[in-house]
């Protein structure tokens, strides 16, 4: 008889567990809108920290905290180029003397092409 109660039931789709008797958690309802004017509520523990910025849930864009704090900018760091690196390493006075003991190096034929990995020509 068992097997046919819970027949249709769709067990495990749908819970059986009420919340009378159960005491929830302390919640602060917050309010947040979107540029286009949608204005909607996240429930949040009172223990939780409140973000500045929500997705709104009718237009996905961005939405902001109504009656808060704008949030802070972060500091963006200047993007460190190959060029910014290798003059923390060297001076110009060693690069140019680098570039002219490489540059008096090819002009000699000293470097075989054939023997370095780096040459894409294909031989003929």
């Amino acid at each position: 008889m068992s097997e046919r109660a819970l027949r249709g039931t769709r067990l495990g789709a749908t819970s059986y567990e009420t919340d009378r008797g159960i005491d929830l958690a302390p919640r602060q309802t917050v309010e947040y809108a979107c540029q286009n004017g949608h204005r909607f509520e996240v429930p949040f523990s009172v223990e939780a920290e409140i973000p500045a910025a929500w997705e709104c849930r009718f237009c996905g864009q961005e939405a902001a905290l109504l009656d808060g704090d704008e949030p802070e900018e972060k500091k963006v760091k200047p993007t460190r180029t190959h060029w910014d690196m290798l003059m923390e390493r060297r001076t110009r006075e060693e690069l140019e003397e680098v570039l002219a003991e490489r540059l008096a190096v090819l002009r000699s034929g000293g470097m075989n092409l054939a023997v370095h990995p780096r040459d894409t020509r294909k031989s003929a």
